[in-house]
């Protein structure tokens, strides 16, 4: 509230956060210098959370963009040099470009099971360093990834339906590691990530369980805004099949392929989409739960800390030995 109500338009969106971005870059440099490095971390992280809000949807200028996006990488990697030994990037190359991942390990885990976190439409591994936490403290590896169109993956490769492509490389990269599991692998997905986590269970038979909340049956893009951030992802300059090419990101087909366990969350307040298509996703699957929160909102926002909580203890379980 407090950075918004200064903004008086939506071409001020991106200046206001970066600047309050920057606040918290200059509260971690100075703790930092005084060897307070978890306060240092912490800053780093969250001025990474407003450098990726910065450019959320905002599309006024893309040199601005693509800035803010590096700025938003460099800043979360800083920070969880200084907060998390095990944190590591992971690139691997795919089609003219690369996709990206941020690697975390639970402490005192030798080889834990790994959990791939999928962002949404205009969401990023920047935004998941709580949502890895969650799953840290229950012994479980995190995989946050920035797929095609996603985040930094994203100015070189444009959205596509079949995200599938983009796990099953990283399941390849990281296949001969012995820090983590690679014969327990759990995937994620919030919003739009709901479709790509699914997809991805039902043609990559290397995963074990699926769990997502919030999202679309099949993506129609809801506003203007969201619809020119699909365009732009897309690579797409025309309406017409901007929303033709939308409707192939689509759970039709999908959850019927699914044979891993798979667990549906969702807001009964979710304005956007109906909650009766999200038990629909659970029903057409063969091993398929659905769990509706009464006061939850869009991708369960307002009961965050139960949706999320009760979807790690179910993925724990599920990758249990």
């Amino acid at each position: 509230m407090r950075v918004t109500a200064a903004i008086p338009d939506w071409a001020g969106w991106h200046d206001a956060w970066v600047a309050a971005g920057d606040a918290y870059r200059v509260l971690a440099e100075d703790s930092e210098k005084r060897g307070r490095t978890r306060t240092a971390g912490e800053s780093y992280v969250r001025a990474a959370l407003y450098y990726h809000y910065a450019k959320f949807l905002w599309l006024e200028d893309l040199n601005k963009y693509r800035v803010t996006t590096q700025r938003s990488v460099d800043t979360l990697r800083k920070g969880m040099a200084l907060l998390d030994p095990t944190f590591e990037r992971v690139e691997v190359p795919l089609d003219l470009g690369r996709i990206v991942a941020n690697l975390r390990r639970p402490s005192g885990t030798a080889r834990a099971p790994l959990v791939i976190l999928a962002p949404g439409l205009d969401s990023t591994k920047e935004e998941l360093p709580r949502w890895e936490e969650t799953f840290l403290r229950r012994g479980m590896a995190t995989a946050s990834l920035d797929g095609p169109g996603q985040g930094e993956t994203g100015l070189a490769l444009a959205i596509r339906p079949d995200y599938e492509v983009a796990v099953s490389a990283l399941i390849d990269a990281l296949a001969s590691r012995t820090d983590v599991d690679m014969r327990r692998i759990g995937i994620s997905g919030v919003g739009m990530g709901n479709i790509y986590a699914a997809r991805s269970a039902a043609f990559e038979p290397r995963i074990t369980a699926v769990a997502t909340i919030g999202g679309p049956y099949t993506y129609a893009p809801a506003g203007q805004r969201s619809l020119r951030k699909f365009m732009h992802s897309a690579r797409i300059d025309d309406e017409t099949e901007a929303r033709a090419y939308a409707e192939r990101f689509t759970l039709h087909g999908v959850t019927e392929r699914l044979e891993q366990p798979y667990l549906v969350l969702h807001g009964k307040l979710d304005h956007s989409f109906k909650w009766q298509d999200a038990e629909r996703k659970a029903k057409e699957a063969k091993r398929g739960e659905f769990v509706l929160f009464e006061h939850g909102g869009g991708v369960c926002y307002t009961v965050d800390h139960e949706a999320k909580s009760l979807l790690a203890d179910w993925m724990k379980e599920r990758l249990a030995v």
